[in-house]
């Protein structure tokens, strides 16, 4: 008989640990960092598809607004372009239809099962005046630098209408870095601090590719 109790004794005890490290790992992935993998090849040839990064998301837990040129990753919108007239109303992407249960929320945005997110770089913040036009960016009237482009690259219209705005408050301006291969903020508007998930920190593969990712 109390051989019986210590054995349950031990597996309750186990079953108390693991859930404790599961709860650890969930709230260190949620509001620390993760690592994450790159699928698309939007962000090339900055970041390149199957490379591995370490996502750093204590931005999101202060509530801290990224810089320009920062590579971060967000909640991609509901829709992915807007119409001329959406944008005249409003230049923040739209995000509809999210889940509204306890138990829907925390699968979503904790455990993020079914969610997609992007990977861009801040190109503008808040009052920052976007405009493109001839092949380049610029913001407040001044051609915008960008060094990390291929040679020859030119920004077009991106197939959106979001090509001459104010970027709004708490909101940021996106752009990937492959120019023809992604959908951004010239589709799909500028994206709310609050979608905001990280800032890709370092890359951990390739082990030859190894290093922080600098703007």
């Amino acid at each position: 008989m109390e051989e019986t109790k210590s054995r349950v004794r031990d597996i309750l005890e186990w079953i108390v640990c693991i859930i404790i490290a599961l709860i650890i790992a969930i709230v260190f992935r949620y509001y620390i960092g993760t690592p994450t993998m790159v699928k698309q090849p939007s962000m090339y040839p900055t970041l390149k598809e199957n490379q591995r990064l370490w996502l750093n998301r204590w931005n999101r837990t202060v509530k801290k607004m990224p810089e320009k040129g920062d590579i971060i990753t967000f909640e991609a919108p509901t829709t992915t372009v807007l119409s001329l007239d959406e944008i005249k109303k409003s230049q923040v992407a739209r995000y509809e239809n999210g889940p509204t249960s306890i138990l829907g929320k925390f699968t979503f945005y904790v455990l993020e099962n079914g969610k997609i997110s992007y990977i861009k770089r801040v190109i503008g913040l808040p009052g920052d005046h976007i405009v493109i036009k001839d092949g380049k960016v610029y913001i407040n009237d001044k051609e915008f630098d960008e060094s990390y482009l291929q040679p020859g690259v030119v920004t077009d219209n991106g197939r959106g209408y979001c090509t001459d705005i104010v970027v709004p408050e708490n909101s940021v301006f996106v752009m990937g870095d492959n120019r023809t291969q992604s959908t951004d903020s010239r589709c799909f508007g500028c994206i709310p601090l609050e979608k905001i998930e990280s800032k890709v920190w370092i890359r951990i593969w390739p082990l030859d590719k190894w290093g922080k990712i600098d703007k």
